[in-house]
């Protein structure tokens, strides 16, 4: 990307940080990450794709939270608990028999992106996991309480989980 191509970005996503990145991405032909990575400093920490398995074990504890997968032709939500999972044959293996399971692609995870941002006037608070493509294969959103307030026990959780991978 040029330099002034990204001082664009950047001066954009600054005046609006809570636009959709898949969005901005696919409208300057960037990627989702260099969309995140554009955000102001004090919005995003960015740590290592090595830490995918510990960030879902961690995850798995937090309770309800929502999973968003977010493609070019649909974004599906799951609002739930991320099950535990464990590494085997290639895959990180979401253990559970209903609800959220599946296979993961861990090693392809280059990335964790931690952003707190304000979107569609409230605060909202995300993990996302970024491929080595520069897309996002999902984010994990702090999950709210019954005021629709970020549940406080989460966003805890999340910052200490961003500490540990992003330091």
């Amino acid at each position: 990307m040029l330099s002034t191509d990204l001082a664009d970005l950047k001066a954009y996503m600054a005046d609006n940080p809570g636009a959709v990145i898949e969005d901005v991405a696919r409208e300057r032909k960037v990627t989702p990450r260099a969309v995140i990575e554009a955000l102001p400093s004090s919005m995003v920490r960015v740590g290592g794709g090595e830490h995918f398995a510990a960030a879902m074990q961690d995850i798995a504890a937090w309770g309800e939270v929502t999973l968003i997968v977010h493609t070019d032709d649909a974004i599906f939500e799951f609002t739930g608990a991320v099950p535990a999972g464990e590494v085997g044959r290639g895959y990180f293996n979401l253990m559970q028999p209903k609800g959220l399971h599946g296979h993961l692609r861990h090693e392809r995870c280059a990335a964790l992106a931690f952003v707190e941002r304000p979107f569609m006037g409230k605060t909202s608070a995300f993990v996302a996991f970024v491929n080595a493509d520069g897309g996002i294969m999902f984010k994990v959103f702090v999950g709210r309480d019954e005021t629709r307030a970020l549940r406080a026990d989460q966003l805890v959780r999340f910052r200490q989980l961003a500490d540990r991978v992003a330091a």
